[in-house]
């Protein structure tokens, strides 16, 4: 099928993340990627190296407008020396699209958490990075048939 109507596009405004069953109703951007590690591979009479894929990598962040101290418990669990990991579950379900796509993310930690930031003038905000050890669709959208 031919992608002919720009309504089908996917629009951010209708994004939802949840952590632990809990939304993060501050949230204003999200994003998860999956990296592919490789391994060289030459092969005899080729010249072309070739590669394996060995493992991948899970990473993403999500920005957040800057409303409380979110972030205070698992920086501090850091500092006791606690790995605190979770799950996060995001929707994006715009009503002109052809459906819906959620995606959890399990093992997911923090990489770091911003304790202050701040200009005059401007609304505050903060980019959180994130890795996590497993992901699942939960719900896909299909192309039309």
């Amino acid at each position: 099928m031919a992608f002919d109507d720009g309504s089908k596009v996917m629009s951010g405004t209708w994004g939802t993340v949840w952590e632990e069953g809990r939304e993060i109703a501050e949230i204003s951007g999200f994003q998860v990627k999956v990296v592919k590690n490789w391994d060289p591979i030459s092969i005899c009479g080729q010249m072309a190296e070739d590669r394996k894929l060995v493992s991948i990598k899970i990473t993403g962040s999500m920005t957040l407008h800057k409303v409380y101290s979110r972030g205070a418990e698992d920086v501090n669990a850091a500092a006791r020396g606690h790995d605190v990991r979770g799950t996060l579950v995001a929707k994006l379900d715009d009503p002109d699209a052809y459906g819906a796509e959620r995606i959890a993310v399990y093992g997911m930690n923090y990489d770091e958490q911003t304790l202050m930031d701040f200009a005059a003038g401007k609304a505050g905000n903060t980019t959180i990075p994130f890795q996590a050890t497993r992901f699942e669709y939960l719900d896909q959208i299909e192309p039309p048939q």
